[in-house]
């Protein structure tokens, strides 16, 4: 640590905790050593930072201008130096993960449940985010694990493909609601709720109802499945939705029926191959893809 940063942080810490005796507990020096660092300081800035009133420093205008521009630095130095103490008394392991938006209502957080239940001093940092925006999360080490929707767009990631069957959500009051299981046919012209154009459940279904020479009528276009989901208890049309979606969502105002033939959703866990998974991010992955195993389906 150079120089000039101890005395930034004596400096921050005198403020923090208004008195030079604080700083000295909080830094674990002398109250000399504070005084001295803080004299420092001001010679080199050539600013006046306190004024010395009955044995107390009152920071001045300029003082506190200088605060506001470090405080940010010295207190992320602080959560660094506090991750490397932990770390090497193993105190805590760290686990960051970041999925698609249809995993993050109700089967991630119940994976972080359970992984942190025997982990008391586990630290998670976790996000929800479009595919692309999390593939360039872990690319770039922001994120050790990411959990996303193809296509990959990057090389230098390695993937778990899943394969996931979408289910066909109706309104109740559907005339659709007898059929056990929904077909383009039956589906001719019947309004649609639909993810971005070139989706591929959009793509795959439109596909499907050309193929078999039906009508694929889209109502509206919106940007996640919950979305979609909550449209269709409004009456507005069908919906095809991942079983992530409907697993946390309350059932209420819908039906879900089967539809043939099947419109999948491929997802993938994905790490960066220039760097190695620490020990917490293997056994969380592992947990996880059994667990997203048991719900994908084989697309042969």
């Amino acid at each position: 640590m150079t120089s000039s940063f101890r005395q930034y942080q004596a400096f921050h810490a005198t403020i923090e905790t208004s008195t030079v005796t604080g700083a000295a507990e909080q830094l674990g020096i002398s109250q000399p050593g504070i005084s001295n660092l803080i004299s420092q300081l001001e010679r080199s800035t050539k600013l006046k930072l306190f004024e010395r009133t009955r044995g107390r420093l009152i920071p001045t205008p300029e003082a506190m201008v200088l605060f506001d521009e470090i405080d940010t630095v010295v207190r992320g130095l602080d959560h660094v130096n506090q991750a490397v103490v932990d770390l090497q008394n193993q105190k805590m392991g760290q686990l960051q993960v970041a999925t698609n938006h249809a995993l993050a209502f109700g089967f991630m957080p119940e994976q972080i449940r359970q992984f942190a239940e025997t982990r008391p001093d586990l630290v998670v940092s976790f996000q929800s985010q479009y595919s692309s925006k999390i593939q360039e999360w872990v690319m770039a080490g922001l994120f050790e694990i990411g959990i996303c929707e193809l296509p990959l767009r990057h090389d230098g990631l390695d993937a778990l493909h899943f394969h996931f069957e979408t289910l066909c959500a109706i309104p109740t009051n559907s005339p659709l609601v007898e059929y056990d299981v929904l077909t383009p046919e039956l589906m001719d012209d019947y309004p649609f709720i639909v993810m971005g154009a070139e989706h591929m459940v959009n793509r795959r279904a439109r596909e499907t109802f050309h193929a078999a020479g039906a009508k694929w009528r889209v109502r509206c276009h919106t940007d996640l499945f919950r979305n979609a989901l909550n449209l269709v208890k409004q009456g507005f049309g069908a919906s095809l939705i991942d079983p992530f979606t409907l697993m946390s969502d309350d059932g209420e105002g819908y039906v879900v029926r089967r539809f043939e033939p099947r419109i999948l959703l491929d997802i993938v866990i994905l790490t960066a191959r220039s760097r190695a998974l620490s020990n917490t991010g293997k056994q969380f992955m592992d947990q996880v893809a059994t667990n997203m195993a048991r719900i994908a389906i084989d697309p042969s």
